[in-house]
């Protein structure tokens, strides 16, 4: 992987002072003066939120990409009125699928899941609105923990009087084999979803059922065989309706693989059957060199913005961070004299003009948890559980509780949360009962994680998605405080019997291999909480910090 040789600012350690010197391996971090902004080479500065996260409006008009820092894949956009919805694929998670509300495109806050059983690992949906109704349509694909599924991939449907629930349980299409549904309403009344490779299927009045057989209805565009992608995978078919044409708009190249590889493509047509011409300027968007900020750029949904202008809604991985995933970006575009739109935002890597006439919600949310409240779904997802595991999981007296389930962090269902931020450290204090195993993890998926463990008797190190070779002398304790740092994409382990006195763990890790390309698993390397074993953990003051 090549990175660009940006710089990265750093804070020390709370309690990195004295506490940390009495330790023989203790350490404080770089520093980086109170008040100061982080700033890399090539004219790299983002605004600063809550934690110090980073943030896309700069506050001058402008912003800088990416608008949702984090792994937040095959964003879908609703413009309704003056609001607009977005949410993401949420793969392994549970619940799944937040919804985010904005009124500027840039400024962007969580509102809840709208899927609190999903049934499968769920793929790129699609959110419509028909009738004052609202509707994602969504591909699950079978996985070791789901109910049973007739395909390997299957398309449902959920749907809601309003984007803030509440939410139906996913209904059955029959639509089996495919992935990637696109919503539109043709020139004659019908509703249709089109699909990955090229397929379409009509649906019935209500869009809650098929009335017709899938049917090929469009091949997208080639791009010339010599240019170096993952694969073909046309997928991701968004579609919209602009004065007397439709729109289509694809994903070609695959997701992940080279940096040179997604693409976004476009073809119209005066009429949902066709034909369709495909754009004379193809690709609209792809990323042509290893050397750009942002990597295989890809997915994306066209949409107004509030002064007018429009945008495209997609996502990319970050150059030198693919450990973060596919993070959510905004690029405007412009219309030609000939009816085809093109993209203007260059390659992502300096401030753009924001969107005119919008206003700006409050962005983001706390990644900081004293558990007062249960934020599953908002905040924390399970990774890879059946539908009915939520139950594993509550909130008292301040605490999370978490019930053991599986003999590792591999197989116990951890509780994750997003981060989008180059740098940061997360502290909480983990408070074993009975015969559990629990800790802090930096989680990729099950065969790729690192992080800390205590069962009562000892520490157990994990790295590489096992228990480490080298394992730390820590005190044999019931009842302790983690801290990891990842700086540098370099991972840093500290423990604590008081939350004072803190010891660096002997072994430090280099993450940047954490990604989607190492295992071919479209995720990213997040915090996580496990409990495994018998019994049950419980985890207090979870701190998040960005630190650059």
């Amino acid at each position: 992987m090549k990175f660009l040789g940006l710089g990265t600012c750093v804070a020390a350690l709370p309690g990195a002072g004295s506490a940390l010197a009495a330790s023989p391996r203790a350490g404080a971090s770089p520093v980086t003066p109170p008040g100061s902004t982080c700033a890399a080479t090539g004219d790299l500065h983002w605004a600063r939120g809550i934690e110090g996260q980073r943030k896309a409006d700069l506050g001058n008009g402008s912003y800088l990409n990416p608008i949702l820092p984090g792994d937040y894949p095959d964003p879908s956009v609703l413009k309704d009125g003056d609001d607009y919805y977005m949410t993401h694929s949420s793969f392994d998670g549970a619940p799944g699928l937040l919804i985010w509300h904005s009124r500027d495109l840039v400024n962007w806050r969580p509102l809840g899941p709208a899927l609190a059983r999903p049934l499968g690992t769920g793929f790129a949906v699609d959110i419509a609105k028909v009738d004052g109704r609202y509707f994602i349509y969504i591909p699950f694909m079978k996985a070791p923990w789901s109910p049973p599924l007739k395909s390997f991939a299957n398309i449902f449907v959920i749907h809601a009087p309003s984007m803030e629930g509440p939410w139906s349980d996913p209904i059955d299409l029959g639509i089996g084999g495919l992935i990637d549904p696109g919503h539109v309403v043709g020139e004659d009344g019908h509703r249709y979803l089109f699909l990955n490779e090229g397929k379409r299927v009509r649906l019935t009045a209500d869009g809650l059922a098929t009335a017709g057989p899938v049917e090929t209805a469009y091949e997208a565009w080639r791009y010339p065989d010599d240019w170096i992608t993952e694969a073909w995978s046309p997928e991701g078919p968004k579609l919209f309706r602009r004065g007397e044409w439709f729109y289509l708009v694809n994903a070609v190249g695959g997701t992940g693989g080279p940096a040179t590889g997604h693409m976004v493509v476009a073809a119209r047509s005066r009429s949902i059957n066709g034909p369709w011409q495909h754009c004379p300027h193809n690709p609209i968007v792809r990323s042509t060199s290893s050397s750009e900020r942002w990597w295989s750029r890809g997915h994306a949904t066209c949409v107004e913005g509030p002064g007018g202008q429009w945008y495209m809604v997609y996502h990319g991985f970050e150059n030198g961070y693919a450990t973060l995933g596919r993070q959510t970006l905004l690029e405007p575009i412009r219309w030609t004299d000939d009816g085809w739109f093109e993209a203007t935002g260059g390659d992502l890597s300096r401030p753009l003009a924001k969107p005119r006439n919008g206003t700006a919600v409050p962005h983001g949310m706390p990644h900081s948890d004293d558990f007062a409240t249960l934020r599953l779904g908002t905040l924390w997802s399970l990774y890879a559980s059946t539908p009915d595991e939520a139950r594993r999981v509550h909130v008292a007296d301040g605490a999370l509780v978490l019930e053991a389930k599986g003999s590792s962090p591999a197989d116990s269902s951890p509780l994750t949360q997003q981060v989008g931020d180059r740098a940061y450290e997360v502290t909480v204090e983990v408070d074993l009962e009975d015969g559990a195993t629990g800790g802090l993890l930096l989680f990729f998926d099950d065969r790729l994680y690192l992080g800390m463990g205590i069962d009562g008797t000892r520490m157990i190190s994990y790295r590489g998605g096992k228990t480490a070779y080298w394992q730390e002398p820590a005190p044999p304790a019931r009842r302790m405080v983690l801290r990891i740092t990842c700086i540098d994409q370099i991972a840093t382990f500290y423990y604590s019997l008081d939350g004072k006195a803190w010891t660096r763990h002997g072994v430090r890790s280099e993450v940047s291999g954490y990604n989607a390309n190492t295992v071919d698993d479209l995720l990213s390397l997040r915090p996580g909480l496990f409990a495994a074993g018998k019994g049950r953990v419980k985890f207090r003051q979870f701190r998040y910090r960005a630190l650059g």
